[in-house]
């Protein structure tokens, strides 16, 4: 079982309020109104292009947004990127795994796991290699720990990935459709992953097409279509008894499948 340091409460980690992103003239995230609590597990579905990574990426600032307030464990995030103060401490504190794995092809798994550690948050190398081996044996992967990434799998891959983001301690794990770049037999090695980490108490905000796992571990489950929260509540609500017809009409779709 991952062990994660889970704050007690239902303290808010994450709200978004009337959060505006436009690209251009395409108004992306339209009057976002969003809080997540510590511990909670929010899973995002929609049609592609409909703004949910693009929702996730502005809470630890990798889009700006132009109008709106958002704020992360406390911290303030301003529209059109006037927050570097605290965009720095959001960006200690939030982990993210992306679709694609990111990693550093020339250094070890290990390496890759202890980087950040050392040179963001000061960990002594010694403290940071017994941390990495710690995860990497949590994510089912420790025998890979010498091996350059490109000599894994894709599955084995992300799930390094999740193991140098939770290297950072971090407070909040946002999941930008980790399994899309995987072959259909590595997804759910990354997938029983990330239900390890759910069950250790983990706040998360996950974009995912994967309707079986949001059933299983979300707590709340958010359907947005054209960059607006159409329909949220708990995952047999959503699932089950939807009450909006864009989300009838999206289920229809992606549930015959």
């Amino acid at each position: 079982m991952i062990d994660i340091k889970k704050k007690p409460g239902a303290e808010l980690i994450v709200r978004m309020e009337k959060v505006n992103k436009f690209f251009g003239s395409l108004h992306v995230l339209q009057d976002i109104d969003l809080s997540v609590t510590h511990g909670e597990v929010v899973v995002i579905i929609g049609a592609s292009g409909s703004g949910k990574s693009t929702l996730i990426r502005c809470i630890n600032g990798l889009e700006e947004f132009q109008h709106g307030h958002i704020e992360v464990d406390g911290n303030q995030l301003l529209p059109n990127g006037k927050s570097s103060k605290s965009l720095q401490t959001i960006r200690t504190e939030v982990g993210m795994v992306f679709q694609q794995f990111n990693l550093f092809p020339h250094l070890s798994v290990r390496d890759n796991v202890t980087l950040a550690p050392i040179k963001v948050r000061g960990t002594s190398e010694s403290d940071a290699i017994e941390n990495a081996d710690r995860l990497l044996e949590q994510v089912n992967i420790a025998d890979q720990a010498d091996k350059l990434p490109g000599q894994l799998s894709g599955g084995q891959q992300q799930r390094v990935a999740l193991a140098r983001a939770l290297a950072m301690e971090p407070r909040l794990m946002l999941f930008d459709e980790p399994t899309s770049a995987l072959d259909p037999e590595m997804i759910g090695e990354v997938l029983d992953a990330m239900r390890e980490l759910a069950k250790a108490g983990m706040t998360m905000m996950i974009v995912t097409h994967e309707m079986g796992f949001a059933r299983e571990v979300a707590d709340r489950v958010i359907y947005i279509h054209k960059g607006q929260i159409v329909e949220q509540g708990k995952p047999e609500e959503v699932f089950d008894n939807p009450q909006n017809e864009r989300t009838q009409s999206f289920l229809g779709r992606v549930l015959k499948h």
